[in-house]
């Protein structure tokens, strides 16, 4: 069956499911493969579970009917996305970078909801699988698409781009991480730019900070839109961050206007501010802006403030890099408490760079003052020798630890690679 034919199917059977434990009514189900895992083994059961159809590339004992043959049902699965990506009237907007990226799309997200019909990424699901699905899940009615694209190697934003086609590009920042697959910020850099040079192409419209040194190239484009704390678009400054912020943002020369947000660490104010200029941008009313921000509330372990009844805890452990560590570090040292500590998970994916970059970040926690330590993973124990810092090898040791040594009436952040799995240490801390 062609690709055309495929849409055609589609377009009678909308949902796309590749996993049988969630299987809807009507689905297409692509059968897809990975490292520890062949769908084409479950076709059959997906079928059982309600698809009407299932997507193989091997040989499945299947109804003939209900069964599609493609070589590759992954790389049919990213071709039926390209194809309905070609019949959308939504304006498609591309989100990358090393960091925030996930925390700008929902903020972006919230601010054009306002005004447009709005469908955004879910998750992050921003990968050569995610991305595909994202796209097939944006219905003829929306306004506007928010396509989140991560990287961990070369050329793979590229690659999302070819499918994604996205009319408009943001790019949050260029930094450290994912280093074993990109060897250094040159390889990151060479990476994410893709988005960028294809919306060029496309003659579409480009945001990114103004003090992003990596990007500096692109401000001679005509369609570039900056924002940053001295932009002339649109520009803030932190009022306060204790530990939630709360910044004054100004559109051109308009009195500055106060945003409260949910929002944990200065770090999160350039997302505020991307956010802010693609709604002036697209016409969304400034209070209408500054409301959707506001009333964003963070979740899924990122910028994420809880309110224990023991301690309060900062969340920030969905991932982590050298880039993004050190700037929750600096906010949280700036932060306003009588008593604080950080436990800290591993940064994974650094290659050669991860025991001189974790090093360095027990250097900054001493610089900083921190005495109340608590590092988590292999890395921080086998480079941390500062005799009161806490070290552990998994989380379930650091668990125990302070299942027997709790902590009250501290505020604390909670930083670390997903890889880490820092959330487990939420029952033993609230």
């Amino acid at each position: 069956m062609l690709t055309k034919e495929l849409y055609a199917l589609f377009l009678t059977h909308p949902l796309v499911d590749i996993d049988t434990r969630k299987i809807r009514k009507g689905s297409l189900f692509f059968a897809l493969k990975g490292a520890h895992f062949n769908a084409n083994h479950f076709a059959a059961e997906a079928l059982e579970k309600g698809a009407a159809f299932v997507i193989t590339d091997e040989e499945t004992d299947t109804p003939k009917a209900q069964t599609i043959r493609r070589k590759n049902a992954l790389l049919a699965l990213q071709q039926l996305a390209a194809e309905h990506r070609k019949h959308l009237s939504a304006k498609v907007i591309g989100i990358t970078g090393t960091n925030g990226k996930t925390t700008t799309k929902e903020l972006i997200a919230a601010v054009l909801s306002k005004k447009y019909r709005t469908v955004a990424t879910q998750g992050n699901l921003n990968n050569h699988i995610g991305v595909p699905l994202t796209l097939l899940s944006i219905p003829s009615t929306a306004e506007m698409a928010l396509i989140e694209m991560g990287a961990n190697h070369p050329g793979e934003i590229a690659e999302l781009c070819r499918l994604a086609d996205p009319d408009v590009g943001v790019i949050t920042n260029i930094g450290k991480a994912h280093l074993e697959g990109f060897g250094g910020e040159e390889g990151v850099f060479q990476t994410k730019k893709a988005l960028f040079d294809h919306v060029v192409k496309k003659k579409g419209t480009l945001f990114f900070h103004d003090q992003e040194p990596w990007l500096t190239p692109y401000r001679a484009y005509p369609n570039t839109t900056l924002y940053g704390e001295n932009a002339d678009y649109v520009s803030g400054s932190i009022l306060r961050h204790n530990p939630t912020l709360t910044a004054a943002i100004r559109w051109g020369e308009e009195p500055p206007i106060t945003l409260s947000s949910k929002l944990f660490g200065s770090y999160n104010l350039p997302n505020l501010l991307a956010a802010a200029a693609v709604g002036r941008f697209y016409h969304v009313p400034p209070n209408d802006i500054t409301t959707a921000l506001s009333t964003y509330t963070p979740k899924n372990n990122r910028s994420q403030i809880e309110e224990g009844e023991k301690n309060t805890l900062i969340w920030d452990a969905y991932n982590a890099n050298p880039t993004s560590m050190r700037k929750a570090l600096s906010s949280f040292h700036a932060t306003a408490s009588e008593q604080k500590a950080v436990i800290l998970g591993d940064m994974l994916e650094l290659g050669e760079a991860s025991e001189q970059e974790h090093q360095s970040l027990v250097e900054t926690l001493q610089r900083n003052g921190f005495t109340k330590v608590f590092l988590v993973g292999k890395i921080f124990e086998r480079v941390s020798t500062v005799p009161y810092f806490h070290t552990f090898a998994h989380t379930q040791a650091c668990s125990d630890y302070l299942a027997k040594h709790p902590l009250e009436g501290f505020t604390i952040l909670i930083k670390g690679s997903r890889g880490i799995q820092l959330e487990r240490l939420g029952e033993v801390l609230r």
